[in-house]
């Protein structure tokens, strides 16, 4: 029964928001619910609710502080160059700027950490988006699925799970299968390329106007780059607005990213801000305090260095209020979902009866069989969930078969590009928030993609005898 409940409350979140008949917070909230009652354990909802926001605070606060530390970055002009590099490669080419999506994800996913991989990525992109026209759902998918094949580095969560759950080395999960995931990451970009190319077809040529002096409409475009929705702009100078912030311009702040004029620069601290980047990002590397604190002091710090009163202080957290009650919010609501999960057993019942149903046959083939499971479990439940759950049964029924365990950790790994884009990845949140992104929309566009990159790893890592 409880199989069956897990299974239709995570259906019925996905129809809905996927509809877009109820927001992803409402539907986070609500459905799980109403599940929990329809368990008969509606008398330990609050339980079950405060457990998940328990799990979850940490990560909460992590993105309130993260967002309000690279907001301040974005402001004082850090990214700057960085834009303009892209703007400088990408020439206005739609190609180019998806294939430099991919390509900057993968580069900052090398941190570790997906929520500041979508912050720096988004910020640096977002404007090129706006003003070019393009279809911002390119944006999220691309780099999302290239956070989600770098998220494998022994320091990004996945790979240090493995190997605790069947204590193994990391490195030897990790290292052998760096060749399947190399043709993964070819493969993401070779899909940037493609939805590039589409997207050139449908705007036509473009070219970027020297000066910010129009409106560009934004453009959110699910079938983007499919000919349809939109049609063709044809030929045609872009802007970027450079409207206020204030009002029902939303997208103000990040198009004014390339106002080499907006008062919030700090050209004097560039390379203090920088340090300061550099040295949070290597402390969070190195694990020498946790990501909640390290954010909590470099926001703090970035705030009191670059905009010493008072009243300026006050005026950049205002200005990214919104990002972060969009993140948090969401987050919280997240944590209903998966505390009634959890709490009620249904992701143990599903996991469980999941794992029964694999045919006494293919036990030689587990590894196979522990890479396909992993797209939709390590989709349906979190990463603790699969690899401390699941994984370890998996592996016992495997070894029963001559299956070593390095083999079932690595197959474990396959997953990660479909997980990214789950409702239950707290990053994601991040990444639509600040593209302005429905999350249905995003999850309309990417799943299929991220699954065949998956599929792509895990053929691989067959074909290279790591799995």
């Amino acid at each position: 029964m409880l199989t069956i409940l897990g299974f239709a409350m995570i259906a019925t979140f996905l129809v809905l928001i996927m509809t877009k008949k109820m927001s992803p917070i409402a539907a986070l909230v609500l459905i799980p619910a109403l599940f929990c009652v329809a368990a008969g354990k509606g008398a330990h909802l609050g339980d079950y609710v405060i457990d998940g926001v328990t799990g979850l605070a940490p990560t909460a606060a992590m993105l309130m502080f993260a967002i309000v530390y690279f907001g301040v970055m974005i402001d004082v002009g850090l990214f700057d160059p960085v834009v303009r590099g892209i703007l400088r490669f990408c020439k206005a080419d739609p190609m180019r700027v998806v294939v430099g999506t991919a390509a900057l994800a993968a580069i900052v996913s090398l941190d570790g950490d997906g929520s500041t991989t979508f912050m720096i990525t988004v910020s640096a992109m977002y404007p090129l988006y706006k003003r070019l026209g393009m279809s911002l759902v390119v944006m999220t998918g691309v780099a999302a699925m290239a956070n989600g094949v770098m998220n494998t580095v022994p320091w990004g969560g996945p790979t240090a799970r493995a190997a605790t759950a069947l204590k193994l080395d990391a490195a030897d999960i990790f290292v052998p299968m760096i060749p399947a995931l190399l043709v993964g990451l070819l493969g993401v970009l070779g899909l940037a390329y493609a939805l590039g190319l589409r997207e050139r077809r449908r705007l036509g040529a473009l070219r970027i106007a020297d000066e910010e002096s129009a409106e560009t409409k934004e453009t959110v475009l699910v079938g983007a780059g499919a000919g349809a929705g939109g049609g063709r702009l044809g030929k045609r100078p872009v802007g970027g607005g450079t409207g206020e912030a204030d009002g029902g311009d939303d997208d103000g702040d990040l198009l004014k990213g390339l106002d080499p004029n907006r008062p919030t620069l700090r050209p004097r601290l560039y390379w203090f801000n920088a340090l300061l980047t550099g040295a949070l990002i290597t402390a969070m590397i190195l694990e020498l305090l946790p990501i909640p604190v390290l954010f909590l002091l470099g926001a703090a710090l970035a705030l009191s260095v670059n905009y010493p009163r008072l009243p300026d202080q006050k005026a950049r957290i205002a200005a990214h209020a919104d990002n972060v009650l969009n993140v948090s919010g969401m987050v919280f609501a997240a944590a209903v979902f998966t505390g009634v999960l959890q709490g009620t057993g249904m992701v143990d019942s599903m996991a469980g009866r999941l794992v029964d149903t694999v045919p006494e046959g293919l036990g030689p083939h587990m590894a196979l069989v522990t890479g396909v499971l992993s797209l939709p479990l390590t989709y349906f439940m979190s990463n603790d969930g699969f690899y401390f759950g699941v994984l370890p049964v998996l592996a016992e029924a495997g070894a029963a078969h001559g299956v070593t365990p390095l083999e079932m950790a690595r197959a474990s790994l396959v997953g990660q590009p479909l997980h990214m884009s789950s409702p239950l990845v707290p990053a994601v949140y991040v990444l639509v928030g600040m593209a302005r992104v429905e999350f249905g929309d995003h999850t309309r566009f990417v799943v299929k993609w991220a699954a065949l990159t998956c599929l792509l790893i895990l053929t691989a890592g067959i074909l290279f005898g790591t799995i």
